[in-house]
């Protein structure tokens, strides 16, 4: 189980106990004892005389005290290892008997968060939405031209042919039930058409969840539905409805029965027992980077088979997609790319190309909640020349916006975020900055003692240490996102070795502080080692283990005395 992390927006100025004492998340009491007092040794307020540096060891020495105790008790450590610093503030969480295990304590404290959650459940909801504008740009590629004799050519039309507005919200009742009110309109060739759906959902327990839906418009629409988890790599569905036509009452029901082979592999059958009736199996393999899913549906009068392949390129937040369908309807081909252009956006086209639909583009906008479609139909036949423009007028507006409009608009809102970011913590970051200050001060006699030990074994000794956001030439710290850390590097070495574990940040290690909010950071090591000199650079999440072969700089040795008192 791990901490959360502190560097998320919401944490970013709260303390990493593991980092503040020096161990990993997977330390054992005695590991978490012996870091405390080695720390003690330099922090303790008995271990300094002058006044202001008792001053500054008692505040130093209260936070790792705290980090100390909160470790040390496995009550304490289960909810910090799970919800962080703020865990441990919980209303009631006092309450809690120490003399319960682990697993009961973190049932308990989420029965307080349950309980927490049911009252804001009145203040929340979740409101989403969906817009569809198709376009018929046929005129542009299938455009008739004017008769051999005619002084005139006829215009090219682009029209709207449809519009539809779905929008929805939640009204949570309880942690179990939620109501959900949703509407929609539509317009198509100058027809229109409205539901109002109302649907309330009940979790039955951790294994099903039930489902009541009433539509009203030009017709009365119900139905019911129900999830139930069979067993541990099984799960079901089973949805009923009645539908008011003008011939009738129209009933339908659907099953779908789902079965987890493996990880990543899933196969589904659903069997369609309304009007027409269909049976269809699905094979689905889904891992972190690709996806493929394979269709078999037999029906009246829709028979067909499917494939479809994804490649997610997880460093770049876009997807490749490319599919192929071949039935009694006729047959259709797509190819797509879908691609995140901000924190809340994601873009989308596909080209669809088949009998008897002829060439369609569709654009699809997702910010948030909202999903915009644009269906364009650029053609009723199979056009050359539509589905090469439907493919490469896309992608070069694409790219133009992106160089031209979304990239510095990117960059402009971080820097901004940033900005409020520091100027709303700035007392809380001036006072981070104090506190390291102050343990670099602490820690300076320590580091004395700790360079001469090493010297006489000729064994490591730190000679810079930068972190933040560095820049080509590391030689200087600055004022402007990189302070010097060589001291409390040096502080930590013990018996010529530094070790640093793999912890959310380094800002937490007594004497850092982030100096560059909501940007990457890294720390750059110069070090002595054996009289030959050696240097690394890593990100601010790797662990640090010192010294190292591959960190060994050739044809350089180091001038006399390089240490931080140089």
């Amino acid at each position: 189980m791990a901490a959360p992390r502190v560097e998320d927006e919401e944490h970013f100025l709260t303390t990493d106990f593991y980092s503040l004492l020096n161990v990993g998340r997977e330390a054992s009491t005695d590991e978490i004892n012996n870091a405390f007092r080695q720390l003690s040794k330099i922090y303790h307020p008995d271990k300094h005389f002058s006044p202001n540096k008792k001053k500054m060891a008692e505040v130093m020495f209260t936070k790792i005290k705290k980090a100390h105790e909160v470790l040390n008790d496995k009550h304490k450590r289960t909810i910090y290892d799970i919800y962080g610093e703020s865990g441990l503030e919980t209303e009631g969480l006092e309450v809690i008997s120490r003399t319960k295990s682990p697993a009961e304590i973190i049932a308990e404290y989420e029965r307080l968060q349950r309980e927490r959650e049911e009252r804001r459940l009145q203040q929340r909801t979740n409101p989403k939405g969906t817009v569809s504008i198709a376009l018929n740009a046929t005129d542009l590629f299938d455009r008739y031209g004017a008769e051999p004799d005619a002084d005139y050519e006829s215009d090219i039309n682009i029209e709207i042919s449809s519009m539809s507005i779905f929008q929805s919200v939640e009204c949570p009742l309880t942690v179990k039930d939620t109501i959900l009110i949703g509407g929609s309109l539509m317009t198509q060739n100058g027809n229109g058409d409205g539901t109002f759906v109302t649907t309330w959902r009940r979790l039955t327990s951790h294994k099903g969840w039930a489902e009541v839906e009433i539509a009203a418009g030009n017709n009365m629409n119900g139905s019911i539905k129900g999830f139930r988890q069979l067993s541990k790599r099984c799960y079901g569905t089973v949805v009923g409805s009645l539908q008011s036509t003008r011939r009738g009452i129209r009933p339908s029901i659907v099953s779908m029965l789902a079965y987890q082979f493996d990880r990543g592999l899933q196969g589904r059958m659903t069997f369609n027992a309304s009007t027409p009736s269909s049976v269809t199996s699905v094979l689905s393999y889904d891992n972190e980077k690709n996806r493929a899913v394979f269709t078999i549906q037999l029906g009246v009068p829709n028979t067909f088979i499917s494939a479809s392949y994804c490649r997610k390129f997880l460093e770049d937040d876009a997807k490749l997609r490319v599919a192929i369908k071949f039935g009694t309807l006729g047959m259709i081909g797509e190819y797509g790319f879908e691609k995140k252009i901000t924190q809340f956006s994601i873009l989308g086209a596909t080209m669809v190309v088949g009998l008897p639909v002829g060439v369609m583009l569709r654009i699809k906008l997702l910010r948030g909640n909202q999903t915009f479609n644009f269906p364009i139909y650029l053609s009723e036949s199979l056009s050359p020349s539509a589905v090469f423009y439907g493919t490469v007028v896309p992608a070069a507006v694409y790219f133009v916006v992106k160089k031209l409009i979304v990239n510095p608009f990117l960059k402009q809102q971080k820097e901004s975020e940033i900005e409020r970011k520091r100027n709303e913590h700035a007392e809380k970051l001036l006072q981070r900055k104090r506190e390291a200050q102050s343990a670099v001060e602490l820690m300076s006699e320590t580091v004395e003692r700790i360079i001469d030990t090493e010297e006489k074994r000729n064994g490591l000794i730190i000679i810079k240490g930068l972190y933040g956001k560095l820049v080509e030439d590391t030689s200087e710290a600055n004022d402007d996102g990189c302070i010097d850390v060589t001291i409390p590097l040096q502080a930590t070495v013990k018996d010529s070795k530094l070790i640093l574990p793999d912890n959310s940040t380094k800002s937490c290690v007594p004497g850092f502080y982030d100096p560059c909010i909501g940007e990457e950071k890294s720390l750059y090591i110069r070090y002595k080692f054996r009289n030959r000199i050696h240097q690394v650079t890593l990100l601010d999440n790797e662990p640090i283990r010192l010294p190292q072969q591959k960190h060994l700089v050739k044809d350089e040795l180091p001038s006399t005395s390089m240490s931080y008192r140089s």
